[in-house]
């Protein structure tokens, strides 16, 4: 008895282990195996969200937004590796993608695309009535960016920029989901201003990671276009983020409890800059960078939350 339940256990181990192995690619073509990718382009959106006049938002409003954009990064992530499966097979940060390594098919992956689309659009649908119209255009309006800016390597110096502006569009939805319309004045437009600023630095150490095998396929980055003055504007981009996010909390009438938290963050971003050592090919390094920038712009959110709820 023991040994026919042995052989059942293996035969049935046998028939869902490729089953989970592939659901596990799936998850890496969606970097849902890296959770802070998610959350850095989910901070602005929270940003947006507490500045806005009906500050606080309600819980249900959040989880859409949360989980739109889970689904818009997931999207994107499956487009940026349709465009460089090709050049990702030569990198040695992203060799074991699963479109590089042939883990996963490309019609699997345009399959999925189209799903994390469709889902996307089906959340857009669940706003308020109020809201719908607007954000479905916003999103239609972001479409082609984040489609496209996986190929701005190709042919523009500074593709991070291109990033910034995909990532400027999580402020407006949201804006637009709570407020029914972009009449945000500075408040928004201050913290669309601190999204791309902020976007475009920790992008740019992200970029380092790639440097090398960047320039020898001929590609592009703002970390190789900007050379010897990379620290110098990515701390002038971080001062800017802070700047303009500290004038977006002001026009929005935050209360004083954000004022130390935002204090501490941006030390904590000159300080996350200006002490990185950017000798050398160090992926670690720099992806230590970019997690602290999910730290330090999640601090940033929470100070905002607590001057709206103080």
């Amino acid at each position: 008895m023991n040994v026919f339940s042995k052989v059942l256990e293996i035969e049935v181990f046998m028939k869902i282990n490729p089953i989970t192995q592939r659901i596990g690619q799936w998850a890496k073509l969606l970097r849902w195996n890296k959770p802070s990718g998610r959350l850095i382009l989910l901070i602005p959106a929270g940003w947006s969200l507490w500045l806005t006049p009906n500050a606080p938002p309600d819980l249900q409003l959040i989880t859409l937004i949360t989980i739109g954009g889970v689904l818009v990064s997931a999207a994107g992530c499956i487009a940026n590796d349709l465009w460089d499966k090709s050049f990702d097979r030569k990198v040695a940060r992203t060799k074991e993608r699963p479109l590089a390594k042939g883990t996963v098919h490309i019609a699997t992956a345009k399959v999925l695309l189209g799903v994390m689309l469709f889902l996307s659009l089906v959340v857009v649908l669940n706003l308020p009535i109020a809201s719908q119209k607007i954000c479905l255009g916003l999103a239609l309006l972001a479409l082609p960016p984040i489609l496209l800016y996986p190929s701005a390597k190709r042919w523009f110096a500074y593709p991070q920029a291109c990033l910034a502006i995909c990532w400027g569009f999580s402020v407006l939805i949201s804006w637009a989901a709570s407020e029914s319309n972009l009449s945000g004045g500075w408040p928004l437009l201050c913290c669309w201003i601190a999204t791309l600023t902020w976007t475009f630095g920790f992008d740019t150490i992200y970029a380092m990671a790639d440097r090398d095998d960047d320039r020898k396929l001929g590609l592009r980055s703002s970390a190789l276009s900007l050379k010897g003055r990379i620290k110098q504007a990515v701390a002038l981009s971080y001062g800017c983020a802070c700047i303009f996010l500290a004038a977006g909390a002001s026009f929005a009438s935050i209360n004083w409890s954000f004022w130390p938290i935002w204090t501490v963050a941006c030390i904590g971003m000159q300080w996350s800059i200006w002490s990185l050592n950017l000798s050398g090919p160090q992926a670690k390094t720099f992806g230590k960078h970019f997690q602290s920038q999910v730290f330090l712009g999640g601090l940033l959110l929470l100070g905002l939350i607590l001057g709206r709820l103080q």
